[in-house]
């Protein structure tokens, strides 16, 4: 650190790099520090968004690339109170996209394990009630990321509804027990769903 002292005599100190540097330089020396640290920040904010998978890649995967066109179930009161017993609240779309082949639909939403964190979108695909497959396609929670692991979901694949839950016990995880809790709620909603599109 240096010392430098005005014509009035007080002493003000700077950085050895500010005396260095030209005043012409200083201004944009802060401003690159400045953009360096708020490009740190962002990056850590990003980092919390996991795409494990896109929904168009999800699509493709369940039906050998040849995804059939979007159908639209839409939630009338009785509806959004079937749905409401299971999701543990109104579910927050009217109108729920989903994608049809024979018995088996594709179901793609977002929920949230802790209240203030952006939701997490996860897919579902049910066949005659039954869960045939899970996927956490984006977790955008800072942690509980373990329940993408494949591990985890095979727990809820084959699941039936049973009463507002599932008929399989689905292991905790630790540190992760709203996630747990998500995914389980997210599968017996869209279990919920596909049957809501029968009537």
């Amino acid at each position: 650190m240096l010392f430098l002292y005005d014509k009035a005599g007080g002493a003000a100190s700077v950085s050895d790099a500010a005396v260095l540097a030209p005043k012409s330089k200083i201004i944009p020396l802060f401003a690159v520090l400045g953009l360096c640290l708020f490009s740190a920040a962002t990056v850590k904010a990003f980092e919390i968004y996991k795409t494990f998978q896109t929904p168009e890649v999800f699509l493709a995967e369940v039906f050998k690339n040849n995804v059939p066109a979007p159908k639209m179930l839409v939630l009338d009161n009785s509806a959004q109170s079937k749905i409401s017993a299971v999701f543990n609240r109104s579910f927050p779309q009217q109108r729920v996209r989903y994608w049809e082949d024979g018995e088996r639909t594709v179901w793609i939403f977002d929920d949230i394990g802790k209240e203030g964190y952006v939701p997490t979108t996860s897919g579902f695909v049910i066949n005659n009630g039954v869960v045939d497959s899970a996927k956490v396609l984006v977790y955008r929670e800072s942690r509980g990321e373990q329940v993408a692991e494949p591990s985890f979901l095979n727990q809820i694949n084959g699941s039936k509804a049973a009463g507002n839950g599932l008929d399989k016990p689905v292991d905790n995880i630790t540190g992760a027990t709203l996630s747990v809790n998500m995914m389980k709620r997210m599968a017996r909603t869209a279990i919920t769903l596909d049957s809501l599109r029968k009537k």
